[in-house]
């Protein structure tokens, strides 16, 4: 028997008030729960997006950031961050640095299925090259950021909501990359 997964729910004011089921949330009324992004960039200063897998419940298939997830209830949202790195992508991180601390979302895929996250999001660096788990990524690209930042531009429909608006909030691709060329 497999362990059920479990996400934290939240208040209107981001306190948490309980757990469900992952499965549960996801879906045309999702609660606000507790989830973390994370941008990965490589020493070259390349940023890594990768494709969600195609029978992924939300967005399957879009470009998105590196990794997301959900922290386990009572579980550090860093420890998480750590656990889906290498869970989802094989690799481990160092600097990382939490960027976005209160960034919160709510947005409805082409099937009505709705994500509905506070979501803090992180930067990394890894010196690895991703081993992608098939379950959660079906391809992944480094790509220079001033070409990701003009796609984002000219195709948003093409990648996540999230990413978007945090690539947006964060100047993700002009201040993330300069701080790791600078290092």
């Amino acid at each position: 028997m497999t362990e059920t997964e479990l996400v934290v729910l939240l208040d209107d004011d981001g306190q948490a008030i309980g757990t469900a089921p992952k499965t549960s949330v996801h879906g045309t009324d999702t609660a606000l729960h507790l989830a973390f992004s994370c941008h990965v960039v490589n020493t070259d200063g390349q940023v890594l997006v990768t494709r969600r897998a195609l029978d992924k419940k939300a967005w399957p298939g879009v470009w998105s950031n590196s990794f997301c997830g959900h922290p386990k209830p009572a579980e550090p949202v860093l420890t998480a961050v750590h656990r889906r790195a290498e869970f989802e992508l094989g690799i481990a991180l160092s600097e990382i640095e939490l960027a976005l601390p209160l960034f919160r979302y709510r947005a409805t895929d082409a099937n009505g299925i709705v994500e509905h996250e506070v979501c803090p999001v992180y930067t990394a660096l890894t010196y690895d090259e991703p081993v992608l788990n098939p379950l959660e990524v079906v391809d992944a690209r480094w790509v220079d950021p001033a070409e990701l930042a003009a796609s984002l531009r000219s195709t948003p429909w093409a990648f996540s909501p999230w990413l978007v608006l945090q690539a947006e909030q964060l100047h993700l691709f002009d201040t993330v990359v300069q701080r790791r060329r600078a290092s």
